[in-house]
């Protein structure tokens, strides 16, 4: 485990200098990775080389709580768990924070923070808001050390993020806790000067937004969003939510795209393969039975062809043919991009049996000729774990 400080975890740390960033002090290793039952690995490619990152937490709080971030290897399709995010107080743990990876590092940029506590009369847990945090913190995948980077200049959750030109990009999201509303301000991460600086404000307030890089702009799509007044009037489907910001660090401004987004729920997540953008589903339902792509022209989502699975849906059975058999129920979903696959990482509530969860790992070829889908061999784990934020691939010697 890595820690700060167990007497004031969340205390302010000193101003950073320019080009030096602290380092947080490894006093013990996590115990040796377990490997995930697999099928052959994919065959040689560039792929090889990649590693998604996924943060989780435990689901009951236990006195250790903590999260922990767990390393999937597309090379052999094993999975080991890594490190856990240090500066967290008992049963305290992040939510809604960006994780993304630059260089031979992993970001974890703000969030929230909150308590976990298990009501004894219901066992029901709650999950209790304390702070946002404008922490940055970062780790490094070659000495498996943390180092403290420099503050966003406004905390928040439930942000768009994403990496361009090796800088991070942050835009939107929520920063009071209890209210719902977005904010319409974006800054930047230089990892050289470990500083941020900030943007032109968006046209709109948006948050649970999506940040993608594409065409070497910063687009952020969708989101609970509003643009003054103006939602007042659309009724109940408003446009604002359906749109996307487009900002271009060449000419340091934003665009309004209208209709970018075909629904008034934010997408869940987007990404870029081989110039295409591609999604999953919404917010609500992250994976929507198949995989669609944006067509730019059009301005409209296609499915894609060959992409439908019904095993990823939200309530589902692969393995089980009797009717009577309870549906397996969904509790986390993520998307990562390498080369031209996307790997899609689920995990469900095994049928019969709610504290033991299932984790399975179904990779997409989009190119052309591709070979369509692919299931690796679920294992599965003694107990339940949630999803914190959006995974991201990192890509060695990248």
């Amino acid at each position: 485990m890595y820690y700060i400080s167990h007497s004031n975890p969340h205390r302010s740390f000193p101003r950073l200098h320019t080009r030096k960033i602290p380092v947080i002090t490894a006093v013990s290793r996590h115990p040796s990775p377990r490997p995930m039952d697999s099928l052959s690995p994919l065959e040689t490619s560039s792929t090889d080389c990649c590693r998604i990152y996924v943060a989780f937490c435990a689901k009951y709080p236990n006195g250790k709580m903590c999260n922990f971030i767990e390393c999937y290897y597309t090379s052999n399709n094993s999975w080991h768990r890594v490190t856990s995010i240090p500066g967290l107080d008992e049963n305290q743990v992040l939510k809604d924070f960006a994780m993304v990876s630059l260089g031979d590092y992993i970001y974890i940029i703000g969030g929230r923070l909150c308590l976990k506590v298990l009501d004894p009369e219901t066992d029901n847990v709650k999950e209790i808001d304390l702070r946002l945090l404008p922490w940055v913190r970062r780790y490094n995948v070659r000495t498996d050390k943390w180092e403290v980077c420099a503050p966003l200049s406004i905390p928040r959750f439930d942000f768009a993020c994403t990496v361009c030109d090796r800088k991070i990009y942050v835009a939107g999201g929520q920063n009071v806790l209890g209210r719902a509303k977005g904010i319409s301000s974006a800054e930047f991460y230089d990892p050289a000067l470990d500083e941020w600086k900030s943007l032109a404000n968006m046209s709109t307030m948006r948050y649970k937004c999506v940040g993608v890089t594409w065409q070497e702009k910063i687009h952020v799509v969708g989101g609970f969003a509003h643009k003054g007044n103006v939602d007042r009037i659309q009724g109940p489907y408003t446009m604002t939510r359906s749109s996307a910001e487009i900002y271009d660090p060449q000419r340091d401004k934003w665009d309004f795209i209208t209709r970018m987004w075909e629904l008034d729920v934010p997408p869940y997540q987007i990404v870029a393969v081989n110039g295409k953008l591609y999604s999953s589903g919404d917010c609500f339902k992250p994976w929507k039975g198949h995989i669609e792509a944006y067509d730019e022209k059009q301005n409209i989502w296609n499915e894609v062809g060959g992409s439908n699975l019904n095993c990823l849906s939200q309530n589902s059975n692969p393995d089980v043919k009797e009717p009577d058999w309870p549906s397996m129920q969904m509790l986390y979903f993520t998307m990562a991009p390498v080369g031209n696959r996307l790997y899609f990482m689920a995990g469900y509530r095994t049928p019969r049996d709610a504290s033991r969860m299932r984790s399975e790992v179904h990779v997409f070829d989009t190119s052309a000729n591709g070979d369509g889908w692919r299931t690796f061999e679920p294992i599965v784990e003694e107990s339940e774990k949630e999803l914190c934020a959006r995974c991201c691939v990192l890509k060695q010697g990248s």
